[in-house]
């Protein structure tokens, strides 16, 4: 393997990790944006429960 080919192959896994990290990242955002969500939904529906039976 000559020297440019191994740099060819350094800017790869450079490159490559560096998409790893960033899918890692948004995976775990995402993750937490969906518990978020799934509380906030659970939120609401308490919410509606208390409000409905107030009103009824």
């Amino acid at each position: 393997m000559t020297s440019a080919e191994k740099y060819v192959l350094a800017a790869y896994l450079v490159v490559f990790a560096a998409v790893l990290v960033y899918v890692v990242i948004f995976a775990a955002k995402l993750a937490r944006l969906e518990r978020e969500i799934s509380q906030l939904a659970d939120l609401a529906r308490a919410r509606a429960r208390q409000t409905g039976a107030a009103n009824g």
